[in-house]
C-alpha cells in the first residue's frame, strides 16, 4: 500500500518552486500524483536526482511503461511516436544515440552560428517594426523551430505546422487533441521520410534514412520516432530557455544591466538561466525494475519515478542561496537542466548556442526591453514536463 499521495494541483504549475521549497526542506522522496489515475515517486534532492538519473535499475523502456500504466490506470500510456531514443534502454539506446551524436557535437553546432544569427536578426527586424509583441510567439518560438527544421530538412513552408502539433504533447491537452496531433505529425513525417528516401538532400533526416537503408540500424518505426523526438526536443525546450531566461533578466534589472555592460558573461548567464528556471520541470518517465532504496524510503519494483529538475537545481545542499538569480554564479554547481547519465540531452550544445545568440542580439539591438503588462498576469503552461510561459508580452525601444 502507498502512503496518501502528495497532490500536485493547479497551483503547482503556476509556482512549482514554492512546492519544491517545502519538499526540499522535508528532504525525503514522496509519493505524489498529478491525477487520481497516476501516482509516482517524486524525487527533489540534487544528490538523489543525479544518482537516480544514471541508475540502471530505473528503466525507460516504453513498451513496459505502457503495460505498467495500463495496470495502474486502466488505459495505455503513450502513443506510437513515443517509442523513441529517450524512452529506450541500452543497448537499443546506445545504438540510436550513436546515429545522431555527430550532428550535435560542439564543432558541428558551431558551424550553425551564422545561420542562427541570420534568423535571429530577421526576427528582431520584425520586433523592432512592431515595438511590442509576445516574445514567445514572435521570437522565442520561431527561432528554434526554424533551426531544428533546417537541420532535419523540413521545408520552410511546413515549419509553422509543428508548433500546433507539438503543444498537445508537452502541455495539458485532451486525449483527443493528443491523438489528433500524433496522427497528423506521424502522417507528415512518414511522407517526408519517403521523400528523403527518393530525393535525399543535405540534412540530418536524409542521413538517417540513408543509414537505415544500409542495414538494420534504424527500423521504419525507429526512424519515425527519432524524427519526432528531435523536432520536439530541439524546439520546445529552447523556446522555454530563451523566454524563461529573458523573464529572469526583466525581473532583475541589475543583472540585465550587468549583462549589457559585459556580453562576455553570456555563456555563464545561460547556465544560470538553466539552473534558476530551466525549461524542464519533471524528467520523462522512469520506472523501477527492482526495489530501489533512496535514503529511508524503499521504492518497490514496478513503480514510476519522476525526477524534478527544477527542484534539484534549487537544492540548497548543492547551490548556496539557490533562489538568488546570479549570472556570475559560475557552472561549478553542475545543474541538471539537461539531465545526467546516458540520457543527457544530445542537443545541449545547440540549445546553449541558440540562447546565447538570441538573448545576446536581443540586448544588443534594443536599449529598452520591458514587460508589457502586469507581471502578476503571466501564466505558466500546465505541463508536468515542460516549464514555460503561455505568453511573454514585451515593449522594446532603441
Amino acid at each position: 500500500m502507498h502512503e496518501e499521495p502528495f497532490r500536485l494541483g493547479r497551483e503547482f504549475f503556476q509556482d512549482p518552486h514554492a512546492t519544491y521549497r517545502d519538499l526540499l526542506t522535508e528532504g525525503r522522496v514522496r509519493y505524489a500524483s498529478l491525477s487520481p489515475a497516476f501516482g509516482f515517486w517524486l524525487v527533489t534532492r540534487y544528490a538523489d536526482a543525479k544518482a537516480l538519473l544514471s541508475d540502471p535499475r530505473l528503466s525507460k523502456d516504453s513498451a513496459r511503461a505502457k503495460e505498467l500504466f495500463a495496470e495502474g490506470a486502466g488505459q495505455v500510456y503513450g502513443l506510437d511516436l513515443f517509442a523513441h531514443m529517450l524512452q529506450t534502454d541500452p543497448p537499443g539506446h546506445t545504438r540510436l544515440r550513436r546515429l545522431v551524436n555527430k550532428a550535435f557535437t560542439n564543432r558541428a553546432v558551431a558551424g550553425l552560428r551564422p545561420r542562427i544569427e541570420q534568423i535571429t536578426d530577421g526576427l528582431l527586424d520584425d520586433l523592432a517594426a512592431a515595438g511590442r509583441a509576445d516574445l514567445i510567439e514572435s521570437f522565442a518560438s520561431p527561432l528554434p523551430i526554424a533551426v531544428i527544421c533546417e537541420i532535419l530538412g523540413v521545408p520552410a513552408d511546413d515549419q509553422a505546422k509543428f508548433r500546433s502539433w507539438v503543444l498537445p504533447f508537452v502541455a495539458a491537452a485532451s486525449p483527443d487533441d493528443v491523438r489528433t496531433a500524433d496522427e497528423e505529425m506521424r502522417a507528415y513525417l512518414t511522407a517526408l521520410i519517403a521523400e528523403k528516401r527518393s530525393e535525399p538532400t543535405m540534412d540530418l533526416l536524409s542521413d538517417l534514412v540513408h543509414v537505415s537503408d544500409q542495414g538494420d540500424q534504424l527500423s521504419g518505426p525507429e526512424l519515425l520516432s527519432m524524427a519526432f523526438l528531435l523536432l520536439v526536443a530541439g524546439y520546445e525546450t529552447t523556446v522555454n530557455l530563451i523566454s524563461n531566461g529573458m523573464l529572469a533578466l526583466l525581473r532583475h534589472p541589475d543583472r540585465l544591466a550587468a549583462l549589457r555592460s559585459d556580453p562576455s558573461l553570456l555563456p555563464e548567464a545561460v547556465e544560470e538561466f538553466l539552473r534558476y528556471d530551466g525549461s524542464l520541470n519533471l524528467a520523462t518517465l522512469r520506472f523501477t525494475t527492482e526495489p530501489v532504496r533512496v535514503d529511508e524510503v524503499e521504492i518497490p519494483a514496478g513503480e514510476f519515478v519522476l525526477i524534478s529538475f527544477l527542484a534539484a537545481n534549487r537544492d540548497p545542499r548543492q547551490f548556496p542561496d539557490p533562489d538568488r538569480f546570479d549570472i556570475t554564479r559560475g557552472t561549478g554547481g553542475g545543474h541538471l537542466a539537461f539531465g545526467h547519465g546516458i540520457h543527457y540531452c544530445v542537443g545541449a550544445p545547440l540549445a546553449r548556442l541558440e540562447a546565447q545568440v538570441a538573448i545576446g542580439r536581443l540586448l544588443d539591438r534594443f536599449g529598452t526591453i520591458e514587460l508589457d503588462g502586469d507581471p502578476a498576469d503571466l501564466r505558466w503552461r500546465r505541463s508536468p514536463v515542460m516549464h514555460g510561459l503561455e505568453r511573454l508580452p514585451i515593449r522594446v525601444g532603441s
